[in-house]
C-alpha cells in the first residue's frame, strides 16, 4: 500500500512506470477525503478534477524531470501560491490572491510537485496552536480533542495522517518543531537562508527570526524534500548553498559513535515543563547512549537575556510583518497579535541595539558549549498536547504563565541564535500523547544534523508507529 512506501520508493515506482502520477494523486485525495474532515488540516483545495488532470498531463509528458516529479504537497497558508488564496487564517484576508509564488514554492514546482491546496495555520502565524477564526482548529492525530500545536499544525497533522507525503512550514518560535513533536514525526528548522524566501518586509536592523522549514515522517523523506527546496536565490540576499546534498548525507557507525550530545535538561531549572516531559526525553537519551555519547550540561546560558532579546526582536518583527500583510484594521486581530503589534510599535532602535547585544552574549555562551559537543538537546515542548478549544496553555504544573507564549520559551535558543534544529520523536505518555526532542546543531551544520537523525530513525523506527484515526 502507498501509505507504507517511502518517498524514494514512490518516486522510483513513478520513474519505472510501476505507478502512475494519477494513481499517486488519487491515493492522497482518498486519504484527504477520509481523514481531513476529522483533522481540519488542509483548509483549501484546488478543484479535484483539475488536480487529476494535472496528474494525467504529467503521466503523458515525455519530459519527466524534477526530483519530486508527481508528488503532491499542500502549502502552509502563510506562503504564496499564484492565484490561490493566502489567508493567514485571517477572515479579512480570505480574498487575498497573490500574483506570484513564494521563492521556495517556485523551486518546488520546478522540481515537479503538484500543489493541491493549503494547510491550516495559527491566525496570522501568531501563537503555538493551529486555530483561527476563519477555518477553526486543527486536531491532533493521536487525540482529536487535543491541539496539533502551531503554527504549522495543519502541515504536521496532514503528514502524520498520510494526507500528503511531506510538507513545508515556517518556523519562528517552534512552528515546525512543536507540531512535529505533537505528531510523532520530524520537523526541521534549518539555518536561516538555507531555504530562500521573500524578505521584502523585513527591516534592515533586525536579525532573521523566521525561516521556511519542512516536515516529514522520516529523515530520508525530509532529505529528498530539502534537496528540492534549498539553495541560494538572487532575490534573497541572505540565502546560501551547502556543499553537499541531504539525500547523500550519512554517518557510518564509527562516526555516529563519536557523536557527543549535550543534554540541556531544564537549563539549570530556568524552564518549566509539564510532569513527564523531561523524563521521557531522558529515557530516550539513555537509549541513545548505547550508540553514542550523551552528557548533562550545566550551562551558563543567561535565559533572562535570551528571553528579553527574543521578545523585543520578535515583537518588532511581527509589527513589520503585520504592516506587510496589509492588515487594514489591527483592532480585529487576535489578542496575541494585537499584543505583539502594540509592543512592536513602541520598540525603538536603542531597544533593538540592546536586544542584539544580548543575543550576541548568549551566542558566545552557547558557542562555548559547542566546543565540547556536536549537538545540544532540549525537549520540543513544555506541555503535552492540550485541549484544542484553548487558545494556549495558561499554566504549567499549576504555575501561571506571564505571557501567552511563555510555554514556547524552549524554542527560542535556536530561533534567536540562528541554529539549525530538528524535532525527533521520543515516545508517548500514559495517555498516548506524543512528545519530541530538539536536536540543535551549530550554524550551517545542517547536513551533519540530518545525517545524525537518519541513524536515529534507523535505530528507533518511530515512523512505523501509526495514528489511530478511524
Amino acid at each position: 500500500m502507498l501509505q507504507d512506501k517511502s518517498i524514494e520508493e514512490i518516486l522510483s515506482s513513478i520513474k519505472k512506470k510501476d505507478l502512475s502520477v494519477k494513481e499517486v494523486i488519487e491515493h492522497y485525495l482518498t486519504q484527504i477525503k477520509k481523514f481531513n474532515p476529522i483533522l481540519n488540516a488542509i483548509v483549501s483545495m484546488k478543484d479535484e478534477q483539475n488536480i487529476i488532470d494535472e496528474a494525467i498531463k504529467m503521466d503523458n509528458s515525455k519530459d519527466k524531470k524534477g526530483s519530486l516529479f508527481g508528488m503532491p504537497i499542500a502549502i502552509k497558508d502563510l506562503s504564496d501560491v499564484e492565484n490561490f488564496p493566502t489567508t493567514y487564517g485571517y477572515i479579512n484576508s480570505k480574498n487575498n490572491f497573490p500574483k506570484k509564488n513564494s521563492l521556495f514554492v517556485n523551486r518546488l514546482i520546478g522540481n515537479g510537485v503538484i500543489i493541491i491546496g493549503k494547510t491550516n495555520t495559527a491566525e496570522l502565524g501568531v501563537g503555538g496552536h493551529t486555530t483561527n477564526r476563519l477555518f477553526g482548529p486543527t486536531s491532533n492525530v493521536f487525540d482529536v480533542s487535543k491541539s496539533a500545536a502551531g503554527s504549522s499544525g495543519g502541515a504536521s497533522s496532514a503528514v502524520s495522517a498520510g494526507l500528503i507525503p511531506f510538507a513545508d512550514g515556517t518556523d519562528q518560535m517552534g512552528s515546525c518543531r512543536g507540531p512535529a513533536a505533537y505528531a510523532n514525526i520530524y520537523g526541521f528548522r534549518p539555518t536561516p537562508g538555507l531555504i530562500s524566501t521573500d524578505r521584502s518586509g523585513q527591516h534592515n536592523s533586525l536579525p532573521i527570526l523566521t525561516t521556511p522549514g519542512c516536515i516529514a515522517k522520516t529523515p530520508n523523506d525530509l532529505s529528498i524534500l530539502l534537496d528540492a527546496m534549498t539553495g541560494s536565490d538572487s532575490k534573497d540576499k541572505f540565502s546560501f548553498d551547502l556543499n553537499g546534498s541531504f539525500k547523500n548525507s550519512k554517518l557510518d557507525d564509527q562516526n555516529f559513535s563519536n557523536i557527543k550530545i549535550g543534554w540541556l535538561e531544564d537549563v539549570n531549572s530556568r524552564y518549566t515543563f509539564e510532569s513527564g516531559i523531561l523524563e521521557i526525553c531522558e529515557k530516550k537519551l539513555k537509549d541513545i547512549e548505547s550508540f553514542t555519547k550523551v552528557e548533562s550540561v550545566k550551562s551558563k546560558i543567561n535565559t533572562i537575556d535570551l528571553w528579553e532579546s527574543w521578545i523585543t526582536l520578535r515583537s518588532k518583527s511581527i509589527y513589520y510583518d503585520t504592516i506587510n500583510m496589509n492588515i487594514k484594521d489591527t483592532s480585529e486581530m487576535t489578542a496575541q497579535a494585537i499584543w505583539e503589534f502594540e509592543k512592536g510599535s513602541k520598540i525603538n532602535e536603542e531597544n533593538i541595539k540592546k536586544a542584539i547585544n544580548q543575543k550576541l552574549s548568549c551566542l558566545n555562551q552557547v558557542n562555548k558549549i559547542f566546543e565540547e559537543y556536536d549537538f545540544l538537546a532540549l525537549p520540543s515542548a513544555q506541555v503535552y498536547p492540550f485541549d484544542k478549544k484553548l487558545q494556549y496553555p495558561e499554566y504549567i504544573n499549576g504555575e501561571k504563565l506571564d505571557t501567552y507564549h511563555r510555554w514556547l520559551e524552549v524554542f527560542i535558543l535556536s530561533s534567536l541564535l540562528e541554529l539549525p534544529t530538528i524535532t525527533v520523536p521520543v515516545g508517548f505518555n500514559k495517555n498516548g500523547l506524543p512528545m519530541g526532542m530538539q536536536i540543535i546543531a551549530r550554524k550551517k551544520d545542517d547536513l551533519k544534523l540530518i545525517a545524525f537523525v537518519k541513524k536515529y530513525e534507523e535505530i528507533f523506527k518511530f515512523s512505523k508507529i501509526k495514528h489511530k484515526l478511524n
